[in-house]
């Protein structure tokens, strides 16, 4: 397993905040509402354990846009919230103007399009900072228990994986729904990742 240094965990939470803020502005200016974000977290843990501290915030089921990344470091990115408040978010974005039928027939699509704005808001942000690059998967939408997402890995189980899980809540009070962005990134993507954040604090 590698670990981080405390500077390297400072500098990766700084990032994810940095990145985090950029997509919140994306997501209020898409609802229209103000996004409280929290303060991010960086660990490293099985995927097994990942899910377990997202159910713990509440989300025993999900809806997880998923982005996987590649460039400097690679993994997957999620937007993750609730399954229960998904038409919620859907209402905020297209601000109720359809009706209820309709509406579920374009869930889909708006939840893949605000996690697409919102994940490579806050992934190019922290590319950038790193004056690096990385492209981005086309959004998939996946529904279930949070153990079976963050578990399954293209049709692979690897809930026993261990990744460095990083995280930030957010919350659209309005509409009384809280979520998160995840990344999940294994240990050869990480060791990349530290060698990057080495090179970028060696500048100063």
């Amino acid at each position: 397993m590698l670990n981080l240094t405390e500077l390297q965990r400072d500098t990766i939470t700084e990032l994810l905040n940095i990145g985090m803020g950029r997509a919140a502005a994306a997501l209020s200016e898409m609802v229209s509402e103000e996004v409280a974000l929290s303060v991010p977290s960086v660990e490293v843990l099985s995927r097994r354990d990942a899910a377990v501290l997202v159910r713990e915030k509440g989300c025993e089921r999900i809806v997880a846009v998923l982005q996987e990344f590649s460039g400097f470091f690679w993994g997957d990115t999620m937007l993750v919230f609730p399954e229960d408040k998904s038409l919620d978010l859907v209402h905020s974005l297209i601000k109720d103007t359809f009706p209820l039928d309709i509406m579920t027939e374009m869930e889909q699509e708006a939840l893949m399009e605000v996690g697409n704005i919102t994940l490579n808001a806050c992934i190019g942000s922290i590319a950038n900072f790193l004056q690096s690059e990385v492209s981005s998967s086309l959004p998939s939408l996946l529904r279930g228990p949070c153990e079976v997402i963050f578990g399954d890995k293209n049709g692979i189980q690897v809930d026993h994986e261990v990744v460095m899980f990083l995280r930030m809540d957010f919350a659209l009070h309005a509409r009384d729904m809280q979520g998160c962005v995840v990344f999940l990134v294994d240990s050869d993507a990480m060791g990349m990742l530290r060698e990057h954040i080495d090179q970028f604090l060696s500048h100063f």
